[in-house]
């Protein structure tokens, strides 16, 4: 029989610029998921700081990122509980020029408190590119975990299909995306045409994504300010699965902070395999889409 875990998304409003006041609020929800009986936690991108690279305070903040990676690990051993402490911004120095940069990375803690896996965003999204550090050509791995395989993306990798057949291609069933997304990131033509472009966006692709890749998605983004839920904050923060859709009544129709409990039935992905055949297929003798794109729009 395929297994059953409860996975808690967690819509945080990340308060910019205040590490503190971010980390107690997350650990008052991984608290109230730990009561539940979640297996796993999942936070949204920039958590800790929210995204204002352009802010002088941002860079010293991101200094103190294993502080409060350890406070996680922490956090996981004494409530017992698997996380994804959404992405932790870290400051890095170059090796070779010495120069100061900025990686934005998930990690994934098991619920010994022990760091299985770990990810940096590779898919930068365009006002990113002058701030942060991608991961560039490095392999997307999968970890194995007690959840069984899992992959990590980040955000704006949701729209690189690429990402997702390289994680299921080595086993990942579970693939968790912590995000930052708002309706801003529309164009004002877009946002013309349809102002909820975005929304759009995310339900499509994520629901394409599970069908797809036969997987659950566990897709988290960051909720609206209590005082303002009418912000450009998207939310809709879900466990999508094959066959049923999103999950999360809590949180997936909404971008009011909050958190959803849900009950994730592994053999919905089980039985998607055995219908779809995608994995069979790329596993599979003769899997004709071998190339990988080149910059330029040339296929190699």
């Amino acid at each position: 029989m395929a297994p059953h875990y409860k996975i808690a998304v967690i819509q945080l409003h990340p308060k910019p610029l205040d590490p503190s006041h971010n980390f107690s609020r997350a650990a008052e929800f991984i608290r109230a998921a730990a009561l539940k009986g979640a297996h796993l936690a999942v936070l949204p991108e920039y958590h800790l700081t929210n995204w204002v690279p352009e802010d002088p305070r941002f860079f010293p903040l991101c200094k103190h990122s294993n502080d409060y990676l350890r406070r996680y690990q922490e956090l996981a051993k004494q409530l017992k509980i698997c996380m994804v402490p959404g992405t932790i911004v870290e400051a890095h120095e170059d090796a070779e020029t010495g120069e100061d940069q900025l990686h934005n990375v998930a990690y994934y803690i098991d619920d010994k408190g022990e760091i299985l896996g770990r990810y940096q965003k590779k898919n930068l999204w365009h006002p990113e590119r002058p701030h942060l550090i991608s991961s560039t050509n490095a392999p997307h791995e999968m970890f194995q975990t007690p959840l069984g395989p899992v992959g990590i993306l980040i955000c704006w990798d949701l729209a690189f299909p690429e990402a997702f057949r390289e994680l299921i291609a080595k086993g990942a069933k579970i693939i968790i995306i912590p995000t930052f997304w708002t309706h801003a990131d529309c164009s004002q033509y877009g946002l013309s045409k349809n102002p909820m472009s975005e929304k759009l966006f995310l339900e499509s692709t994520i629901t394409a994504r599970t069908f797809e890749n036969t997987c659950a998605v566990v897709f988290v983004n960051a909720g609206a300010p209590p005082e303002n839920e009418k912000s450009m904050y998207a939310g809709l923060s879900r466990v999508a699965m094959p066959f049923v859709g999103a999950l999360g009544n809590e949180t997936k129709d909404t971008n009011k902070e909050g958190m959803s409990v849900v009950d994730v039935d592994m053999e919905l992905v089980e039985e998607a395999e055995k219908n779809y055949k995608v994995r069979a297929d790329i596993e599979g003798e003769g899997w004709h889409y071998t190339y990988r794109h080149q910059g330029g729009g040339k296929v190699e």
